[in-house]
């Protein structure tokens, strides 16, 4: 059978100039010339190969002007007067892939180069019914049993766009673009299709409260000020002691201070001997032979306080009297900073909850929530940060992903189930390592361990932020799919460009210019790396950007400003 029928209305010109992944056409006529448009699909013919086409991507169109030259009559000298001009016409092509017939007669798109074209080979524009038979061949091959739908093709938008489910998270992926992009979205359109799937698991790290309207999902949020002391179950109290010893130090430890390595001594001997002190009386001795510092196992920060307490203030004995023990007065500070915190209601959810979350058992239920997921129930968990204080946000978020990662870790081989992490606006805890304060260091060690390590053990990680520039590039780098939307910001730009391969440059040029809702895709899940517009979801995020002409150009009342203050005094919205 044919694949591709070409008229001469289809030609483009002949290859002059072959690289590994890159072709130059030289172009004859002005009229073919003007066929060709950045972003559209070509495909080379091979030599020897009837049925064999490369497929490649226009990603620059050129018309180079000529000066001949001439010599003068009679003279043996060369002059170079202007006596005319021409062009050169040329289209530089990146080679994506090969189409040829399949074991069955069908012909199959593959993203390997077996060949380069020879030079004169002749090339050809998709377009009209040979681009529907490209599509369509791309449609069918994406559209498996564990394929996503994300939405069409910008080229075609007759033809379904498919990403390869197993390969997006495999790899871990990055959803990137400017405010108003299209972000939430997509964000809400993957997560549509993910709760359809039987055993789904993923969790979201909602900064802002954007996701609480998806009716199809487990809503949890870490509780504010007005929340302490209630047992409702969507509330996710995470109580010290999950805390590991670099995230208590980072939370309490003023490092500038000069006593600063004593105060970490002896903190962490009065923790350890706490935590010691409730396994003895549970009886766990196989627990406490294998027990470290980090180990989470309930502790009374209250006992912790007083030992420290005591040491600042201990008198031991002299040779004539009493004297200033070891650690007296170094402790003052570190115990201010630690009554200060415990007193903070802003900060309740990790002090205040010790009677619901400080049984030993407690952490067991609390991982469930997280982590559970049922045929029956929402198999997608949204997790509210938006109440927790921003100088400790950082490290309670990475508090939440390095449980999740080391539960998974210790969890038996054949009863691991795989899940995904979704970190909505991850800029503002997966910060660059250059000037962290401790708190974002500590943050972005747990992710960066993630995104080196996790998907062995079945977790994966899904980077979505408005500032890529902003990001980490350790973990940017670790995401082998890209969904770039909209950015107008040149460092953005730039980040993406560099995490995408230097063949696809003439197609990164397009991301200030995309619509709404339209992204780049490319990775290992998506067969052609080109432009999709996103289906919308059904169920839209609070995220929506306000019309401010339209909205003034209203009759409107006036907001309850005094119930607006007594929400800000309250750390809560009614």
């Amino acid at each position: 059978m044919s694949i591709f029928t070409f008229e001469r209305a289809h030609f483009l010109g002949n290859v002059r100039y072959v690289d590994t992944r890159r072709v130059s056409v030289h172009v004859s006529l002005d009229e073919d010339l003007r066929k060709a448009r950045v972003g559209q699909l070509v495909v080379l013919s091979l030599p020897g190969a009837a049925e064999q086409w490369l497929v490649g991507l226009v990603d620059k169109v050129m018309k180079v002007p000529v000066i001949e030259e001439a010599a003068s009559e009679g003279s043996g000298e060369a002059v170079t007067p202007l006596l005319g001009e021409s062009a050169l016409n040329t289209v530089r092509v990146t080679l994506v892939g090969t189409v040829a017939l399949g074991p069955d007669n069908s012909p199959k798109f593959s993203r390997s180069l077996v060949q380069v074209p020879e030079i004169d080979g002749r090339c050809h524009i998709l377009t009209d019914q040979q681009l529907q038979t490209f599509m369509g061949m791309l449609s069918n091959a994406g559209n498996t049993e564990h394929s996503l739908e994300l939405g069409r093709y910008t080229i075609d938008e007759s033809a379904k766009a498919f990403l390869d489910g197993d390969k997006l998270f495999q790899r871990h992926a990055s959803l990137l673009g400017s405010t108003g992009s299209g972000k939430s979205w997509t964000v809400a359109a993957i997560l549509e299709h993910a709760a359809r799937l039987p055993s789904a698991n993923l969790i979201v790290f909602d900064l802002h409260g954007e996701y609480r309207s998806l009716s199809f999902a487990r809503h949890l949020r870490v509780p504010g000020p007005e929340d302490l002391g209630k047992t409702d179950p969507s509330l996710l109290f995470l109580p010290y002691w999950l805390l590991n010893a670099e995230e208590l130090q980072a939370m309490f430890i003023d490092r500038s201070e000069f006593s600063a390595h004593n105060q970490v001594m002896a903190f962490q001997d009065a923790v350890v001997a706490e935590k010691k002190a409730t396994l003895t009386a549970l009886k766990k001795t196989e627990v406490l032979a294998a027990f470290t510092l980090d180990s989470p196992v309930p502790f009374k920060l209250s006992a912790v306080i007083a030992e420290l307490e005591r040491q600042d203030r201990e008198m031991v004995p002299g040779a004539t009297k009493d004297k200033q023990g070891p650690f007296f007065g170094q402790f003052s500070r570190l115990i201010l900073r630690l009554n200060s915190k415990v007193s903070d209601k802003r900060y309740g959810f990790l002090y205040h909850g010790y009677d619901v979350e400080g049984p030993y058992d407690a952490m067991s239920s609390m991982v469930e929530r997280l982590m559970g997921f049922s045929k029956d129930g929402p198999r997608i968990k949204i997790i509210d940060f938006s109440e927790v204080p921003a100088d400790i946000l950082p490290v309670i978020v990475g508090l939440v992903a390095r449980i999740i990662y080391q539960v998974q870790f210790w969890t038996k081989r054949d009863q691991r189930h795989p899940l995904a992490l979704v970190c909505d606006e991850a800029h503002l805890y997966l910060p660059k390592r250059e000037g962290l304060d401790p708190v974002e260091q500590r943050a972005l060690e747990s992710f960066e361990k993630i995104a080196k390590e996790g998907r062995k053990y079945g977790v994966s990680l899904l980077v979505v932020s408005q500032r890529p520039s902003d990001v980490s590039s350790t973990i940017l780098s670790q995401c082998n799919n890209i969904i770039a939307l909209r950015l107008t910001n040149a460092d953005d730009q730039a980040t993406v460009k560099h995490l995408m391969p230097e063949t696809l440059e003439g197609l990164m040029e397009s991301l200030p210019i995309l619509d709404i809702g339209e992204a780049l895709v490319v990775g290992d899940a998506v067969l052609l790396p080109t432009r999709i517009r996103i289906h919308p979801p059904a169920e839209k995020p609070l995220s929506a950007t306000i019309d401010f002409w339209t909205e003034w150009g209203k009759e409107a009342a006036q907001p309850d400003f005094a119930a607006s203050v007594e929400n800000m005094r309250r750390q809560h919205r009614t």
